[in-house]
C-alpha cells in the first residue's frame, strides 16, 4: 500500500512544522501510540497547539465536551 502522504498533508493539523511523520498518518499514529499518545488530527486546534497529545488530555476535552 502507498502512502498518501501528499494528499495527507492537506489535512493534517500538527502545528509542529519540523515533525518528520507530517502526512504520514501510518508513521504518525505507530509513533505516538506507545508513548500513550494520540496524534495531533484527534485534537481541536487549541488544544493540539499545547502539544500536550497524552490520553489524558484527550479524556479530560471529551469530558469537558471540547470533543
Amino acid at each position: 500500500m502507498e502512502c498518501n502522504q501528499n494528499k495527507n498533508m492537506q489535512r493534517c493539523t500538527c502545528s509542529y512544522d519540523a515533525c518528520p511523520r507530517k502526512g504520514a498518518c501510518c508513521e504518525c499514529i505507530a509513533y505516538h501510540l506507545p508513548k500513550r499518545q494520540l496524534p495531533a488530527c484527534c485534537f481541536p486546534a487549541d488544544a493540539e497547539r499545547t502539544y500536550d497529545r497524552s490520553f489524558a488530555h484527550f479524556a479530560r476535552l471529551v469530558t469537558q465536551n471540547k470533543i
